[in-house]
């Protein structure tokens, strides 16, 4: 009795896992895919190259591409699951998308975490003036570091 109890106990969780899991994915697919077909054709109709060119230099001091801003923005603006769907369509060194991983760590989704932190009595500005000037600091020391 107890072992079909526990098959059954097992079934369910194995169920209620795999539910979430699918919600889950697809709900970050929902954001990760558009992100990353925007890239894609920001690319084809050659748009990429001329933004990658105006961002050159502010992206020279952390040793990324001039691209790699749009992972940035995106990833600042609207949450770390679109910077993932931009960061996928670049080609990018192992030290540079680290580099952007840990500088994304510092400041992501700005709009929604500054409102949070508004709520518990926080400055939003504030929050973001730290949040950027921890990533900016932590990208210039990782280009040198690693």
């Amino acid at each position: 009795m107890k072992d079909s109890t526990a098959k059954s106990q097992g079934y369910k969780t194995l169920k209620r896992g795999l539910e979430k899991g699918l919600k889950t994915t697809w709900m970050l697919a929902k954001i990760v895919i558009p992100i990353q077909f925007l890239v894609v054709f920001l690319k084809y109709i050659h748009l990429l190259d001329k933004i990658s060119v105006v961002f050159e230099p502010f992206m020279n001091v952390f040793g990324l591409p001039g691209e790699a801003s749009l992972v940035l923005v995106f990833g600042n603006v609207i949450n770390i699951y679109a910077a993932i769907g931009a960061i996928t369509s670049l080609s990018l060194t192992a030290k540079q998308a680290t580099i952007i991983a840990v500088m994304l760590s510092f400041s992501h989704s700005l709009p929604v975490e500054s409102a949070v932190a508004k709520k518990t009595g926080i400055s939003a500005g504030l929050v973001i003036i730290i949040r950027l000037i921890l990533a900016i600091l932590a990208g210039i020391i990782l280009k040198y570091l690693i």
